[in-house]
């Protein structure tokens, strides 16, 4: 079992920043690539980015330039770093954790999700 924590979700103003965390526990020692996803109302679950245990990275489109994903394994943690935001960034975001199983696709866990609103 993977347990999933975000923590750093909040109301900013356009061009604003935000720095998201989700610690991981349990059993994490199989844990290969973690990320975020984001949902905004009336719409579907969408990629934010993702990072492998080794430190590659990767990113939607609509935030490329703007958001930085990070992890720290010696603390269980991924990060994403949110600068620029812009109001289509609204929504709740929810960090992913993939882990093998036997049958040959990954294993998703996924933490509550933190809300993150983006208005003046």
């Amino acid at each position: 079992q993977v347990r999933l924590v975000e923590r750093g979700g909040g109301l900013v103003q356009p061009g604003g920043s935000l720095r998201l965390s989700c610690a991981a526990s349990g059993s994490i020692a199989s844990i290969t690539v973690m990320g975020w996803y984001r949902q905004a109302p009336g719409k579907q679950r969408e990629l934010v980015a993702t990072i492998a245990r080794g430190g590659s990275t990767n990113y939607a489109d609509s935030v490329k330039g703007r958001f930085t994903i990070s992890r720290d394994n010696a603390k269980n943690t991924v990060y994403l770093q949110m600068n620029s935001l812009k109001p289509e960034d609204t929504a709740v975001y929810y960090c992913n954790a993939d882990q093998p199983t036997l049958y040959g696709s990954d294993y998703r866990h996924w933490g509550q999700g933190t809300q993150v609103t983006v208005s003046s």
